[in-house]
């Protein structure tokens, strides 16, 4: 098979674009989310709220706003054909122009700082955060997740002892949501990551969270896992934004990997309501 040739001004423009939608357009699986848990909700306040969020996502859609105005840090991960070759410049700076373009072009919130001690502000909202897989192919797909740190702060992870079994995992989950309680604006989608080392298991868990809230292909275990994970949440009676009800989470990704025999890593990352990302294929 010959290798396919793809331009970095090709990436810059998907990222832009990607970019635009996963700010700006509710992904279709969370709008959905929304408004089943509109017709299950049976407090008051919160049935008013989620119709708030709905009709919120129809005004950002049609004005061309953000959802949220913490545009986030964006987070971008490439599966990457291995029969690709990227000319005419760098990958890695096509995708952080494409970002940059977007969050100038488009007046979205520019939140990055360059240094994490000092807090030297760039007004770029670059370099995004990068995660590339080597697939089988002649294509890019490119996912953009602009995350916001209102939720991005309350995720965790522990290392469990490997015999801790399915309840640990569990209860971990809940606690976690406990702990954020209403400061990341529920009702939350949880990314869950089972499995791998420290970091690969935090990544796992962000990953999650970009696959679809209805009909992922899941395993029987894992799927009875979430459903178990989802019904503990929704009892702590949280609520939408903190309000009360039986709507605290949407909905629960887990995602499962190899580790070692001497551990059991678990991390959950958060999501808010919105849950912004966008795909395309180049």
């Amino acid at each position: 098979m010959t290798t396919r040739r793809v331009h970095v001004l090709d990436i810059e423009k998907k990222v832009k674009e990607l970019c635009y939608k996963a700010n700006v357009v509710m992904r279709p699986d969370i709008l959905k989310a929304l408004k089943t848990a509109l017709r299950l909700e049976t407090s008051p306040v919160s049935r008013s709220m989620i119709k708030i969020l709905i009709e919120n996502a129809g005004i950002a859609e049609k004005e061309k706003l953000p959802l949220c105005q913490d545009t986030g840090l964006a987070a971008v991960f490439i599966e990457l054909g291995q029969d690709v070759k990227i000319v005419g410049g760098s990958f890695s700076g096509a995708i952080d122009s494409g970002v940059e373009k977007a969050y100038t072009e488009y007046n979205f919130r520019k939140s990055l700082v360059t240094d994490p001690i000092t807090r030297k502000y760039k007004n770029t909202n670059s370099p995004a955060v990068k995660h590339v897989d080597i697939v089988k192919g002649r294509e890019i797909k490119i996912t953009v997740m602009p995350k916001g740190f209102g939720s991005e702060n309350k995720g965790r992870i522990t290392m469990l002892n490997p015999t801790a079994g399915e309840d640990a995992i569990v209860d971990f989950c809940v606690k976690t949501v406990a702990l954020a309680g209403p400061d990341a604006c529920p009702p939350y989608v949880l990314g869950v990551g089972i499995g791998g080392t420290m970091d690969s298991c935090a990544l796992m868990a962000k990953k999650a969270l970009l696959g679809p809230v209805f009909g992922r292909r899941a395993t029987a275990r894992t799927s009875a896992l979430e459903k178990k994970i989802l019904k503990k949440v929704n009892a702590l009676g949280i609520g939408v934004m903190g309000l009360g009800g039986r709507t605290t989470a949407l909905a629960v990704n887990v995602e499962t990997g190899p580790t070692h025999i001497a551990g059991l890593p678990v991390s959950v990352a958060l999501s808010c309501h919105s849950l912004r990302s966008a795909s395309g294929v180049i």
